[in-house]
């Protein structure tokens, strides 16, 4: 799958997906909290946790959108 296509798709999932957009806007919610602790010059021990946990969330919900993808376009192409 290309980017543009995968763009595309994306955009579209936003506007027709109430599921795929909430994973979205929470995956942006976790980027700007981890760009938030990794500008700390001195995490605490509770930051390192939490980002190192913000990571595992962030990656589980890029799963879950690529599923909501993948799925998509199989029901459409079965539909052409």
């Amino acid at each position: 799958m290309n980017t543009v296509t995968t763009d595309s798709l994306k955009e579209e999932l936003m506007t027709r997906d109430p599921e795929f957009r909430e994973l979205a806007r929470e995956h942006t919610r976790y980027e700007q909290r981890l760009s938030e602790l990794s500008a700390l010059a001195y995490p605490s021990d509770e930051e390192q946790l939490e980002e190192i946990t913000l990571k595992k969330k962030k990656l589980a919900l890029k799963d879950q959108m690529y599923s909501i993808i993948l799925q998509y376009q199989k029901n459409n192409s079965l539909g052409h």
